[in-house]
């Protein structure tokens, strides 16, 4: 059985405000829609957001589904409820315009699986490509793009501009194939030790002196807490955003980690640096393998695997320890299990597994 043989094929209800009741549940359903071809209707939409209902931001989520393939009802900024009804996925090449204060990254991964198990193609998109609360594109394309390999999805990624909020008007292209074979077991209780940290500054617009500050600022703390570091400064390619942004990437026995610190207007580049050196020290005062986001951004691909939707596998499971168990994790969780037939189980020390059902 491949795991899309005598599924539940009716309409999927879901709370808006559950769990975290951002946006979350919305990207997760979309995916999840033309994934399944099943059909979902959510109530009470960001309810515990300020102002509630669907941003601008979201809708362009919403817009990009039915680009590949379906139809929405009641999608409009403001509406506390919509109806999604997908249609066949179609393969090939997307343009979409996200918005100046959208997030390329969150619909990236909102739509990257859907279009990657229809054969493949090319998204590109427009709008901001390091915003605060979303993945910054870096994140991405160093952290998540090695598990999605891992889980049978080629995807190659691109940004030929960035864009910082609130201007945006950045870009990011994807290069996405069809699935290869994945693993059997994806098995990540522990971290491992501590192989490499590389910080990365980067300046779009501004002095480069800027960038030589955060980089110096977050080698030094890190220096500090024990934990050697080399840096890099580069200037990134923007039209009319101006933004800084400091990069950690840790690279671990067994596992990856990121984190991104943002900077703003009157902000100094010292703080910046030293945000995303202390977020690494907080990470691995941590017990877990994967960093808060990744922990978040595995369940979907590891649930593809659990339900055989990436062909016939056994056990088909997959295993982490999450530095820390949010809401997202938790939510993500539930809206994965009323749409494939798979167990996911969090345990509130961290311990997480994704499991056929």
């Amino acid at each position: 059985m491949t795991g899309t043989e005598g599924l539940d094929t009716g309409p999927v209800r879901l709370d808006g405000s559950e769990g975290e009741g951002g946006g979350q549940i919305l990207r997760s359903a979309l995916s999840l829609s033309l994934i399944t071809g099943r059909p979902f209707h959510i109530t009470r939409l960001r309810s515990r957001r300020e102002p509630p209902g669907l941003r601008p931001q979201h809708l362009a989520c919403v817009r990009g589904a039915e680009a590949l393939g379906g139809r929405s009802d009641g999608a409009t900024v403001g509406a506390s409820e919509l109806s999604f009804t997908p249609g066949p996925v179609r393969a090939g090449d997307y343009l979409l315009e996200v918005g100046t204060a959208g997030s390329t990254p969150l619909i990236f991964q909102c739509l990257v699986y859907p279009l990657a198990l229809a054969g493949g193609g090319r998204l590109t998109l427009r709008g901001g490509t390091h915003l605060p609360h979303s993945p910054s594109f870096h994140y991405v394309a160093t952290v998540w793009q090695p598990v999605a390999h891992a889980y049978g999805f080629p995807v190659q990624l691109t940004m030929p501009q960035a864009g910082f909020y609130p201007e945006g008007a950045g870009e990011m292209v994807a290069e996405v194939g069809a699935p290869r074979e994945p693993p059997l077991l994806v098995d990540l209780p522990a971290r491992g030790m501590l192989r490499e940290v590389h910080v990365s500054s980067f300046v779009g617009g501004l002095p480069f002196s800027i960038a030589e500050r955060q980089s110096r600022a977050a080698v030094s703390m890190l220096r500090e807490r024990g934990i050697l570091a080399e840096a890099e400064n580069r200037p990134l390619p923007v039209t009319r955003s101006l933004g800084t942004v400091t990069f950690v990437l840790a690279q671990f026995e067994h596992t990856i980690a990121g984190f991104t610190a943002l900077g703003e207007k009157g902000r100094p580049a010292e703080d910046v640096g030293r945000e995303a050196g202390e977020a690494l020290t907080r990470f691995m005062e941590t017990g877990g393998a994967l960093d808060e986001f990744l922990s978040d951004q595995i369940l979907l691909p590891a649930a593809l695997l659990a339900s055989g939707r990436l062909g016939r596998v056994m056990p088909g499971t997959t295993r982490f320890s999450a530095a820390r168990v949010t809401d997202h994790l938790t939510t993500h969780a539930r809206v994965l299990e009323q749409f494939l037939p798979v167990r996911v189980r969090v345990d509130a020390g961290g311990a997480v597994e994704v499991a056929p059902a």
